[in-house]
């Protein structure tokens, strides 16, 4: 039996779905036979070259706590009792000053810290516990996205992208501790700089020679990461935080 045939009934719900990171993950996953529930504010575009379609796709706004209770309902009737495999919860912003400048604790009004963290940390916990029946049934994966700049302050990202991360990246070990018991495993990944819309025009230019590699990573190489600790080939991996960075982070 082959991979695809394999793994054809496991599913995966990701949300941050629609570019970057989230795209090589739908391709990494679908081309193991997976399905693929993908999340996004965005409606389903009709450029998208994934051939699953609009039939798994869900348009959800993860900045509205009403909308991911409603998301999480509609979720629930699409596995219609099943299990689910995996919840990759990858969606993330990092807003910029009008003039594209990073937002300084002394510049970040409140309402940019309460939008960056309901999206970037109540929206992960949200889903994990509104699934975990699904996930249990399937001993099931989450893992969650943070970022190297949870762990540094990076010249770039914002303190409260920064800090939501941070957050999210105890929010993992936490939850690692919570739900083991019901038979799912918690994990994230901090991937460094890698070459997506997120990253400003000057990343590659100025942090390329500063990392070992001497490169910024690529969503592709990410997607395998994730791919890795949702599968059987990670099976007592559970509350690690693993570095996506090239060697940036030693």
């Amino acid at each position: 039996m082959n991979e695809r045939t394999a793994n054809s009934r496991r599913t995966l719900v990701l949300t941050g779905a629609s570019r970057g990171i989230g795209h090589a993950t739908v391709k990494r996953f679908a081309s193991a036979g997976w399905r693929v529930i993908t999340c996004s504010r965005q409606a389903f575009p009709e450029d998208c070259p994934w051939e699953a379609g609009e039939e798994d796709h869900l348009q959800i706004d993860l900045a509205n706590p009403a909308d991911i209770e409603d998301g999480i309902c509609e979720l629930k009737r699409r596995l219609d009792g099943g299990p689910l495999h995996a919840l990759v919860n990858n969606a993330g912003i990092s807003p910029k000053s009008e003039n594209g400048d990073r937002l300084s604790s002394l510049t970040t009004d409140m309402e940019t810290w309460r939008q960056v963290t309901q999206v970037n940390f109540y929206a992960p916990i949200m889903l994990a516990r509104g699934l975990v029946d699904e996930l249990g049934l399937a001993h099931g994966s989450v893992v969650n996205v943070t970022s190297i700049a949870g762990s540094r302050v990076h010249m770039f990202a914002g303190t409260a992208y920064a800090t939501s991360k941070a957050a999210l990246a105890s929010l993992t070990r936490e939850m690692a501790a919570d739900f083991a018991p019901q038979g799912v495993r918690v994990n994230a990944i901090a991937p460094g700089e890698i070459k997506t819309e997120i990253l400003s025009p000057d990343t590659e230019a100025l942090l390329a020679p500063t990392i070992p590699m001497r490169r910024l990573g690529t969503p592709e190489e990410v997607a395998k990461t994730i791919y890795f600790l949702c599968t059987e080939q990670s099976s007592y991996v559970n509350g690690a935080e693993i570095h996506i960075n090239g060697g940036q982070h030693v």
